[in-house]
């Protein structure tokens, strides 16, 4: 006869251990000492085996009989329950050892091989610090769409908006490094994309047009402050690379007799080398330059520390002191005043324009249309650019209105 609550509560311990069947060889064992303990008698490959399912009430007289029935699902499948449920355990502990910290150190760790930049190293650590002290100890496998979804609100509540786009995709990757490793199904961030606030899109300050375009050259060229600073502001002008393209960019990487620039791949946007053609106008502020730092490996060395590049703040505090206010005009600013009177001569086309700024797409056979098809206009563009912008600098505003 089945056993009730009310019958397992008023049982006492015996002299010798005793059993009290419920059916299906689901019993409950009531020792000497009082412990009542489930257990469940079955067969399976002729052999009487035993498995136990804890102590009451911590396991209930509901969750023993589901036992029991999961046991049963595994003996009509003709496998033995015991070794199920040792699988399952070791399964069960392997997820819970599988933590999303351990899942973020191995992706930090294969990011870093793969060989990205510091810069981009040390804000990925950083994005993942914040997820960490809600998900970090977490099973991968368990954490679903709410629960990142937890921290990510936290972010937003101080107005990070953009902290917390950035954050949502981190954790995002490090889901598919999971499932790439067969640690997780499944990517819970692709869920949440509509449930952020978006960041409001700030533009960098530039000059586009000629006119004030060529009283900032002017002001550059008469720079007073370090000559390395001051080669820096012109080849920004002259180039237009990413400030910190420029800023860490190292002699090894110029041939000033083919006049070239060669980029590595890992101090680009989208990690590919760049080359860029450099007019005669670059060469010959760089061979000037390099009386002064070619003994070295930067190009720009810090006056701090020759080990170390010029700091991201420098070229912008030098246009600070020549006047130009960050409303008006970055470093990064340069990118688009050239882009604009690039497109607006009409001389060049768009592609070419765009695989000067190293905005080329990520398909390989575009790439290399763009290498092979654009480089002669490019050579050709490069040496305009630097003759407008002799042009452009000089001091009659009349011929620029």
């Amino acid at each position: 006869m089945p056993l009730t609550d009310t019958q397992i509560k008023t049982l006492k311990p015996q002299a010798a251990p005793k059993k009290y069947s419920d059916g299906g060889g689901l019993h409950l064992l009531v020792s000497p000492t009082g412990s009542k303990l489930w257990r469940m008698q079955y067969r399976h490959d002729s052999k009487q085996k035993l498995l136990a399912f804890g102590a009451y009430p911590a396991v209930s007289l509901s969750d023993a009989r589901k036992k029991r029935d999961e046991a049963k699902k595994h003996l009509a499948a003709g496998n033995d329950p015991s070794r199920e449920i040792k699988l399952e355990k070791r399964a069960q502990a392997l997820s819970n050892s599988m933590t999303f910290n351990i899942v973020a150190d191995e992706f930090l760790e294969k990011v870093e091989r793969e060989g990205k930049a510091d810069a981009t190293m040390i804000k990925k650590r950083w994005v993942l610090s914040l997820a960490r002290p809600d998900l970090g100890k977490r099973p991968i496998s368990e954490i679903t769409a709410a629960d990142i979804l937890e921290p990510l609100r936290k972010i937003e509540a101080v107005g990070n908006y953009e902290t917390a786009r950035r954050m949502r995709s981190t954790i995002g990757q490090v889901f598919r490094f999971a499932i790439a490793t067969s640690r997780a199904v499944n990517d819970p961030t692709g869920g949440l994309k509509g449930a952020l606030t978006a960041p409001k899109v700030t533009h960098r300050p530039a000059i586009t047009k000629r006119k004030p375009f060529g009283g900032l050259l002017r002001a550059v060229w008469a720079y007073e402050g370090t000559p390395e600073t001051k080669a820096a502001l012109q080849l920004m002008a002259l180039l237009y690379p990413r400030p910190g393209e420029l800023r860490h960019a190292e002699w090894i990487e110029f041939d000033l007799d083919k006049g070239l620039w060669i980029i590595p791949a890992i101090r680009t946007k989208m990690r590919r080398e760049h080359r860029k053609p450099l007019p005669s106008q670059a060469v010959a502020i760089l061979r000037h330059l390099h009386k002064l730092t070619g003994d070295g490996r930067l190009v720009f060395p810090s006056i701090k520390s020759r080990l170390r590049p010029i700091s991201e703040n420098t070229l912008n505090g030098a246009l600070r002191r020549l006047g130009f206010t960050a409303d008006e005009v970055t470093a990064h600013g340069f990118r688009a005043t050239a882009s604009t009177l690039l497109n607006e001569s009409g001389k060049w086309s768009a592609d070419a324009i765009e695989a000067e700024l190293a905005h080329v797409g990520a398909d390989e056979v575009r790439r290399a249309y763009h290498r092979a098809q654009y480089w002669d206009e490019r050579l050709k563009m490069a040496a305009w650019w630097a003759d407008e912008i002799d042009m452009i600098m000089r001091p009659d505003p009349d011929i620029f209105s």
